[in-house]
């Protein structure tokens, strides 16, 4: 059973961080080869070998940027990907319950990680069908691959990016307003997404957290009218919040709501 379950994830982990390093790298291989251009023969010869020639260099290079990426691919492909909007809902759910450590940071993060490949998969099956596979097997170049690559992610992306933060992006980095979603930069559509993702996760935080503060103001009324002000409102809330969200099957909701939002 767990052999089957991390056959099945590992592909789509593969492709995700396809998706992610193909974008960067295309971006950042113009820079190796000018810095090549540039470069003292003595140097290209100390990293491309004596009789590698500038060929040698520029693959050693291009390894290097690679390496540097992969190093920091997790970051990146929380940034890309539902992650940070699920985490920012089921932060909000936890804290509004007041159960900091009835719900361990390694469930819900790990409960996040799921949902996040569950919203993902179409991205990742078109990214796999239109890119990684056909270089895999050798019918597409690199920068075919790469170009490919960007179009589904691309898609998702802008699809959950507020205009008002692109157009900010496109500002701030003197960019002539995109015809398309094929023609909006990596680069700028990047930091515009997460912005938005930030921003849909606290708005939709907030309708969540909104009942528990609810229940929090009527047992401390109820408290009050009662004369129990040495009763700590908190001993009686949390089991109520806890009732409720159980009776409402809130777990259940909140996942189908993650998951709605992204249709």
């Amino acid at each position: 059973m767990t052999s089957s379950y991390l056959s099945r994830l590992l592909p789509i982990v593969a492709v995700g961080l396809a998706a992610v390093v193909f974008p960067i790298a295309s971006q950042a291989h113009p820079a190796a080869h000018v810095a090549l251009a540039s470069a003292p023969p003595s140097l290209l010869a100390m990293v491309g070998g004596a009789g590698g020639g500038p060929q040698q260099a520029q693959s050693t290079v291009q390894l290097f940027v690679l390496v540097t990426i992969l190093s920091v691919a997790p970051a990146l492909l929380i940034m890309t990907t539902a992650f940070t909007r699920i985490i920012i809902v089921l932060s909000f759910a936890r804290m509004g319950l007041g159960a900091q450590t009835i719900v361990p940071n390694q469930v819900l993060y790990g409960l996040a990680v799921l949902l996040t490949f569950f919203v993902m998969a179409p991205t990742y099956r078109d990214i796999n069908s239109v890119a990684l596979q056909p270089y895999l097997t050798g019918k597409m170049a690199q920068n075919q691959a790469i170009t490919a690559a960007e179009v589904p992610l691309s898609h998702f992306m802008v699809r959950q990016t507020y205009t008002n933060d692109l157009d900010l992006f496109l500002s701030l980095s003197n960019t002539p307003k995109p015809r398309g979603v094929g023609d909006v930069p990596f680069v700028v559509l990047m930091p515009a997404f997460v912005i938005s993702e930030l921003k849909t996760g606290f708005l939709f935080g907030f309708l969540v957290y909104l009942p528990f503060v609810v229940i929090d103001l009527v047992v401390s009324s109820v408290l009050m009218t009662l004369g129990m002000v040495m009763v700590p409102p908190a001993s009686v809330s949390l089991p109520a919040k806890v009732l409720v969200f159980v009776l409402a099957d809130g777990w259940h909701a909140l996942a189908n709501s993650l998951a709605q939002s992204y249709r």
